[in-house]
């Protein structure tokens, strides 16, 4: 028995190098694939983000002028139609992210990602505040070359700012996967709830102090 030991705990460590380095190979295969570009619909333009809970991300973008909707989701991984629990096991590849739904001509793909950069601790790696893990780690979605220039250079230039390593993963678009309904406009269906008061709030807070010149007129809390 005690030769048995050592031998099941060096299976077990080549059973779990082998899955982390599946994993691995998974989710490089996301990062190196081309980008798909997601087409204007009635003169909407999309975009996608992940920065932490989807729900403070979802309401910090819908208070922006000339954001239409923003959608709860996963993106960034290489498994089909995750669920929340699934997801949250880090084991599918994706973050928790949003769609954003936009007009391009009141606001810019370039001002959206500035949007990104000030609701978020930018050095966070993992996630945001006190939700930890890949599932929160923090993605930008580029559909093109052009969008892919415009978010390095202000992730360089912020980098240069803070004088800090940005933990944002730059990630060809693939494929956005709505959430559950029960996740769609969370904060505003559930403002008392204790996680909303105590996070979501204070982080959409934070971001309107910080632009307060992109917001709807009926945006402020």
């Amino acid at each position: 028995m005690k030769k048995l030991i050592p031998i099941l705990g060096v299976a077990l460590l080549f059973s779990c190098n082998n899955t982390a380095q599946n994993i691995n190979q998974k989710q490089q295969a996301v990062i190196n694939a081309d980008p798909i570009e997601v087409p204007l619909k009635d003169g909407k333009a999309r975009a996608y983000f992940a920065s932490g809970c989807f729900w403070c991300v979802e309401a910090i973008y819908e208070s922006v002028e000339g954001v239409e909707e923003s959608i709860s989701g996963y993106s960034g991984g290489w498994t089909k139609n995750p669920t929340y629990e699934a997801s949250n096991t880090g084991r599918t590849g994706h973050a928790e992210a949003v769609e954003i739904i936009y007009d391009p001509n009141v606001v810019s793909f370039a001002t959206l990602v500035d949007v990104y950069f000030a609701s978020q601790n930018p050095t966070q790696v993992n996630g945001q505040g006190p939700d930890r893990g890949s599932q929160y780690r923090s993605i930008i979605f580029y559909q093109n070359d052009e969008q892919m220039k415009i978010i390095e250079e202000k992730k360089a230039a912020l980098a240069k700012e803070l004088d800090a390593e940005i933990a944002a993963e730059v990630y060809p678009f693939q494929k956005f996967w709505v959430a559950e309904d029960y996740h769609q406009d969370y904060e505003k269906l559930h403002p008392n709830q204790r996680y909303i008061q105590a996070v979501s709030i204070p982080r959409l807070k934070r971001f309107q102090a910080k632009m307060p010149e992109v917001l709807k007129k009926n945006a402020k809390h």
